[in-house]
């Protein structure tokens, strides 16, 4: 009889959940107004400098952050430094919601900072992708300056090879950089099996390169972390962090303009650069070192998901300082 009623109470509390689910259910992962019209529209209103037609590919900013380091160090300037700030999963156009007094987007480009639109996946909307626009190969074809053609990351759980290393090694051994930092809160990156730069996480163990690789506990870890390491005397000339707010209300609630919690994610993002950003013109040595700053997105989304063909999926943003 206990047996029976445990059951029962079981099923009751399913029930209850699944009723709970459906009166809180929000429409945004199925969100038909969710279109190529739309999308297009809330684009333009950003005030972006180019068009969609003539996005930049990703991959050319690894060349704009190389180039950086490769570059004479202007007059009054001794060090040269870069950081890159990931929004994973944020669509670009949800740039026409930013907050100006709490955006890093919006300092930068009141400082100066050129916004463009990027695209993901091998080629730029409508051609058909070339590889998912997906978290691991847009990271990495940012990160490598190539496509999966060449680095071989066509989508998540693929671990790349030393044949193309990252920024965050190559900076170190070419000596245009002292260290390297890469924070994120995704197991996927290199800490689980099949994880993306497990080998160049043991290639710089081996050869005692100064990289460091850190997974942090969550989003408020991996901008704790962030600060931390700015805030060091000595701290990283080349930074890579990545934010997941976006990413993660996005495969939770959905990818789109209209959710509001979509908006609020990209918020919160977003404020968590612009102290970051603070806190990198509150260093001493902040005037004497010659920074060059990033925000970007690996790929967008739509309904509850990414890595395909859409609109939504293939146009990403760079602010860049």
């Amino acid at each position: 009889m206990k047996k029976k009623i445990i059951i029962v109470v079981a099923v009751i509390l399913v029930i209850a959940a699944v009723l709970t689910g459906v009166l809180t259910y929000k429409p945004y992962a199925k969100d038909k107004a969710d279109t190529e019209e739309l999308y297009r529209q809330n684009v333009s209103a950003v005030g972006y400098e180019n068009t969609i037609e003539t996005a930049i590919p990703q991959t050319e900013l690894y060349t704009a952050i190389h180039d950086h380091f490769f570059s004479p160090l202007e007059n009054g300037k001794t060090e040269k430094k870069a950081i890159i700030l990931g929004y994973d999963g944020c669509r670009a156009d949800i740039l026409a919601e930013i907050d100006e007094a709490n955006s890093g987007i919006a300092a930068l480009v009141n400082d100066g900072a050129s916004l463009e639109l990027l695209y993901c996946g091998g080629v730029n909307y409508p051609a058909v992708n070339t590889q998912d626009t997906s978290t691991a190969p847009g990271w990495c074809s940012i990160l490598t300056g190539v496509w999966a053609d060449v680095h071989g990351i066509t989508g998540n759980d693929i671990t790349k090879t030393m044949d193309t290393k990252t920024l965050l090694t190559s900076l170190v051994e070419e000596k245009l950089a002292d260290s390297s930092a890469f924070i994120t809160k995704w197991k996927g990156h290199f800490s689980r099996r099949n994880a993306t730069y497990l080998d160049e996480m043991a290639y710089c163990e081996n050869n005692s390169l100064p990289v460091s690789f850190t997974l942090s506990k969550g989003d408020e870890d991996s901008h704790a972390l962030t600060l931390g390491e700015i805030r060091k005397a000595d701290c990283a000339d080349f930074i890579f962090v990545i934010y997941e707010p976006t990413d993660g209300t996005g495969h939770g609630k959905g990818f789109s303009f209209n959710n509001p919690e979509y908006k609020e994610a990209f918020r919160t993002e977003d404020a968590y650069a612009l102290e970051a950003i603070n806190a990198i013109k509150a260093r001493p040595t902040y005037e004497k070192e010659d920074w060059l700053i990033v925000i970007t997105s690996d790929h967008g989304g739509i309904g509850t998901n990414h890595g395909k063909q859409s609109i939504q999926e293939r146009m990403t943003f760079a602010a860049v300082l």
